[in-house]
Order: C-alpha cells, then structure tokens, then sequence
C-alpha cells in the first residue's frame, strides 16, 4: 500500500511539472520562469531546493553522532547563505536582468573570468546534485524492502527527476517546488507530533539530548577546533552564495523586492524545519535504542526511515515519504537544472557566434541530459556521505567565485586583473594544502579564501597589465553583444535606478 502511495505521488509530480512545461516558450522561460514568480513560490522554491536530502537523512544522521556542533555548516551556514543573498546581493543582481551567475562575471571582469568561475561552478555540482540521487536510490531500495537495489533506484529517481527538469525547465522547478514544499511543511509538522506521542513529549526528547551533550554548537577554545568551526561555517554560508540555483530562484522573482523578501524568507523558514528532522532522528534513541546503535555502526542515515517504517502507522509513513521524496527532487530538479544552464550560457554559447534562442534552447537541454549522465555515474561510484558530498560541493565555489562576487559589487577598485590573482590563489593554495597537508590546523579550504582575498586586493591595486575598463551593460541582450566585443576588464557596475534596467 505504501509503494502505491509513493507510486501516485511520483506520477502527479511528473505531471505538475510537464503542465509547467507548457509555459516554456524561449530560453528566459526555461532558465529564470521568465522573471515573473510571485513572492510565495519564491519562497517555496528557495525553502524546497535547500531542504534536500542532506536536510532530511544527512544532518539528522550527523546529529546523532556529533551534536548540533556536527551540523554548523548545514543548516546554519546554508540559511545564513540565503539571508545574506536577500540582504546583500539580490537587488544589486536582479537590476543586472542577467540569465546567469556566470554572466555576472563577464559583465563586471572578462570572458577568462567567466568560463574559469563557471567550470568551478559546474564541478561544485558534482556532489550536491549526486547526493539527492544517492538518496533516491536509498529511499526507493528501502520502500522496495531490498526488491531494488540502490543502484537501480538511482537510475529510476535520475529518469524521474529528468523527465520534468528537461521539458519545463525553471518553470516546472517552481511549480513543483510549490507543491512539493506543502507536502514537506505538512508531512514534516504530522511527523513531529506523531514521534513525539511515542517519546512523551517534546520536552522529554530535547531533556535526553542535552544531558547526552547534543545541544554544545561552540568549539573548544584551541587554534585547530576554532578554525575548523569557521571553515565549516563559511563552506555552505559563503560557498554557496555564487551558486546558479539560488541565483536563478532569486532572479525568476516579479520584482527585486520580492527577490530580496524570497531569499530572507526562505532561509528563515528553512533554518527553522531543517531541526525537525534532528527531532525525529534523535527521538529513535528514545523509542528503539537498539536499532540506533545497530544503524550507527553501518549506516546512520539509515535511522529516520527505520523509525517511521517500524514505529509509525501507515498514514505517518505516507507522509514522511511522500515528505522525504519530495524533499530530495526538489532539490535535485533545480540543481540539475543550474549546472546545464550555466555551462551551455557562459561556456558553450562562447564558442559559437550567432545561435537563435531556439537553437540555444535545444543546447541547455542537451547539457541537462549529459549532466543527468555524469552526476548519476558520480553517484553510482561514490562512497562518500550525503552529508559530506553537499558540504564538501561549496569548496571549490569558496575559494574560487566568492571574492570576485562581493569585490565586484562592493569594491570600487575590484579589476579584472585582481579577480583573476583571486582565483588563482584561492585555487591554487587550497588544491596544494589539500594534496600536500590535509590534517594541517589550517583547513585547505579556510586558507583558499583567505588568499583568495588577498589576491583580490594585490591584483586589483597593482598597476593594470589586463586592458582598460568599458562600461558595464545593462541587460542581458546588451551583455551579450558586450561579451562579443570586450577584450579586458570593466569598471565598477554602474548604480541606475532599478527602473533603467528594462526587461
């Protein structure tokens, strides 16, 4: 009955998102939903592709084992990402009317910046997009009871997720987020009262889990536990940032306000659920602390479905599925979706000098289709966690596109010449560290941020061996031919009221 359940749930996410397919008509619908999403479903789609897989089973698993000190980079350095993109960079952005974070990059630097921050940004999705389909594959071996392996659920949770990605495109990604985003709200909510009926209460739970030390988040006070806390903290608070996924929600807005308000709203009402499974998790030892400790030894991210499966009646484990599946597609339909579009837009598209939108059109949904491929292989052959592959995706994103974002947009003096230093030494320093001294105090990747800063400001106010400044355009139609005729660097973006830059 359940597998029935699951089943139905699976055919009507199809179906929403092949009706938003309809709406597809260039590559503006297909990339950002033709820029005309209300605040709500914003909101629901910011919420919906961060509160994945890793939400779920990887931070409720690393909860178990490590307390709430295991999970500083997700959720409270990934809600924070989102907080800061509302407040900080949404506006500045959404006035560009660019397609991509990618084109960012070429709009205030050069072509070179540009394809070196986006193959950064497409690597990054390796692992995030991999480890919704490792969970698929999880999840569907688990309602199957061992019928299906994980490998052949990953290969049917991949087809799924495709089928509607490559058809609608950003516009099926949020109306599928929309209604997914229901289910996780409502299924997460009945769980938490369901589980909280079998352990006496809420209090009875959070009372266990203080005495068993789960509650301590701060580091001791030593230079290596200190600095490892920080580098946890900005991997997801700051690596993501330059992602194309939040980007591209955050642009598919009506208007900046209601970017802005999105992105803040949608962090919040994340940071606040993500806890919801840490509860259900943690509740397990309370109810059967002997398949815990059984699970914690094999497979901890393991110990939420057991729960639900053995503990709560039908209609909890419908919810919690239909919850958990949803949870996990729609994470995986938009950062499917992000990687394609920002390698065929600031990659591929280069290459070519005259290419219709339909032709391009055509293109984005090739490189979906590749990248479906390659991400489910990754998946296919990892052995890493779901926790570890999402938190370990932003590394390259940190070291690499982060500093010449916020340099762009806040320093006047930012040039192309300090951006590509920036990369380089943030690239160079973390890759060297993370071959030569992993274990070091200094975490490989903390070090790659820093002095990807400091190329940033030696490059930037060293005399300029990297052209002279041109004007930065304001629309992407403008950015285009800019991107044809520019051979260097460009000077700060200009600050025109949002009302110059037309769509």
């Amino acid at each position: 009955m359940l597998i029935w359940f699951v089943s139905i749930y699976l055919l009507v996410s199809i179906g929403i998102g092949l009706y938003a397919a309809t709406r597809v008509h260039n590559t503006k619908d297909y990339a950002v939903a033709g820029r005309s999403l209300p605040l709500y479903i914003v909101t629901a789609t910011v919420f919906a592709t961060w509160f994945g897989s890793e939400t779920v089973l990887g931070i409720s698993s690393t909860f178990l084992q490590e307390g709430l000190g295991g999970v500083v980079s997700d959720p409270f350095g990934s809600s924070m990402c989102l907080i800061l993109v509302g407040l900080f960079f949404a506006r500045k952005l959404y006035r560009m009317n660019l397609l991509t974070i990618g084109d960012y990059y070429r709009a205030r630097y050069n072509r070179t910046v540009e394809v070196i921050t986006s193959l950064c940004i497409v690597v990054s999705y390796l692992g995030w997009v991999s480890a919704q389909i490792t969970a698929l594959g999880l999840v569907f071996s688990f309602l199957s009871q061992g019928s299906l392996s994980p490998a052949e659920g990953m290969l049917i949770g991949a087809a799924i997720v495709l089928v509607y990605t490559l058809f609608g495109g950003m516009w099926s990604v949020a109306f599928t987020d929309f209604f997914q985003m229901i289910l996780i709200v409502l299924g997460m909510l009945y769980i938490g009262y369901v589980v909280s009926g079998l352990t006496g209460g809420v209090g009875a739970v959070v009372k266990h889990a203080a005495e068993a030390g789960k509650f301590e988040f701060w580091p001791k006070l030593n230079t290596r536990d200190v600095l490892a806390f920080i580098a946890a903290w900005v991997t997801m608070m700051f690596g993501s940032i330059p992602q194309q996924d939040v980007f591209q929600r955050v642009m598919s807005a009506r208007t900046e306000d209601t970017a802005v308000r999105g992105a803040v709203a949608g962090g919040s009402l994340y940071f606040l659920f993500a806890f919801i499974p840490m509860f259900l998790a943690y509740s397990a030892t309370l109810v059967d602390p002997a398949m815990v400790s059984k699970l914690l030894d094999s497979d901890s991210q393991q110990v939420l479905p057991s729960l639900i499966l053995n503990h709560t009646p039908l209609f909890a484990q419908v919810m919690f599925f239909g919850a958990l599946l949803s949870a996990i597609m729609s994470t995986a339909s938009g950062t499917l979706l992000a990687p394609s579009v920002t390698f065929a837009e600031n990659v591929l598209k280069g290459m070519f000098k005259e290419m219709s939108d339909r032709r391009f059109l055509l293109l984005i949904r090739v490189v979906v289709v590749c990248f479906a491929v390659i991400v489910t292989l990754f998946a296919l052959n990892s052995k890493a966690s779901i926790f570890s592959m999402v938190e370990n995706a932003y590394k390259v994103t940190l070291v690499a596109a982060f500093i010449p974002l916020v340099a762009g947009l806040y320093w006047k003096r930012a040039n192309t010449q300090g951006a590509l230093f920036a990369i380089a030494f943030g690239l160079i320093s973390w890759l060297l560290l993370e071959w030569l001294k992993p274990d070091t105090v200094w975490p490989p990747h903390l070090a790659g941020l820093l002095l990807s800063a400091a190329g940033m400001v030696v490059g930037s106010l060293l005399p300029h061996f990297i052209g002279r400044p041109t004007p930065l355009p304001h629309t992407h139609e403008e950015l285009h031919h800019h991107a044809a005729v520019q051979t260097q660097h460009v000077a700060e973006p200009p600050h025109h009221h949002p009302s110059a830059h037309s769509e």
